[in-house]
């Protein structure tokens, strides 16, 4: 099984940059993923055209697209032109003995969001059956993120969505928002953030980048891959313990590629 995983495109913006997003989607087709999902920000107000540049785009991937909300697609109303042109905001996929859940975590007009206790039971439903591996997708941090500044937009109801994901045996999950790719292990779950795609809202020495996640067997393996650049393995663990394979990975986490490397 293989995924990409990307987030924040925010077509619209002055950030947006075309070329970006068109070696995206050339370089996903070439490696041929079974899924790729998307977390979320789209676009950078929610208006209607900006979905239909979206809809455009994600129609060239080869691949099954899975996709959630984010804040600024849920600006101006913009989450009925995502229901319409990108698909439904809350969804459960099956791929290969592989389940994925994705969760609209946004407030209309609001950067903060929240999962809401109403969609528990649902969570824990979805992801009932045995599965080879169990994915969930949302566009807020479940755990703050270095390097992202003070953190105010974790979700009001992380703690209890992060037990609600434990009970459920969900192993990966993964996330978008604050443009900075990192990799969280919290007991045996993996928390997966993606930075920014196709875009120039950047922090500090981080690029635009988009995530590879390889499951072959009992063991995952997350790379984090630059447009017209190379990548790097960033986690390597096991389903079955989830132990990392290698310790020092930690530090390749932690330490953003130098710009112009």
């Amino acid at each position: 099984m293989r995924i990409v995983h990307f987030s924040d495109l925010h077509v619209g913006s002055p950030y947006f940059v075309p070329n970006l997003m068109n070696r995206l989607v050339e370089e996903v087709n070439a490696l041929k993923p079974d899924v790729v999902i998307g977390t979320g920000d789209f676009t950078n107000e929610g208006f209607r055209q900006e979905f239909k540049t979206v809809q455009a785009y994600l129609r060239q991937f080869r691949s099954k697209v899975l996709a959630v909300p984010g804040n600024h697609d849920a600006r101006n109303v913009g989450y009925l032109h995502f229901e319409e042109l990108i698909g439904p905001r809350h969804w459960r996929e099956e791929v290969e003995g592989v389940v994925f859940v994705g969760v609209d975590s946004t407030e209309p007009d609001l950067n903060s969001g929240r999962v809401g206790r109403e969609r528990y039971p649902w969570i824990l439903e979805a992801f009932s059956t045995p599965a080879r591996l169990k994915v969930f997708c949302l566009h807020h941090h479940l755990i703050p993120v270095p390097g992202t500044g003070r953190e105010r937009n974790v979700v009001y109801d992380a703690g209890d969505v992060l037990e609600i994901l434990l009970r459920a045996g969900v192993q990966i999950v993964l996330t978008g928002h604050k443009h900075v790719p990192y990799v969280w292990r919290l007991e045996t779950v993996y928390i997966v953030n993606a930075g920014t795609a196709a875009s120039l809202r950047l922090r500090g020495y981080h690029r635009p980048c988009y995530n590879l996640i390889d499951y072959d067997g009992d063991e995952v393996r997350i790379y984090r891959r630059y447009p017209f650049g190379p990548e790097s393995l960033i986690a390597h663990f096991s389903l079955a313990t989830g132990a990392q394979y290698y310790r020092e990975l930690e530090s390749l986490i932690q330490q953003p590629e130098p710009a112009g490397r």
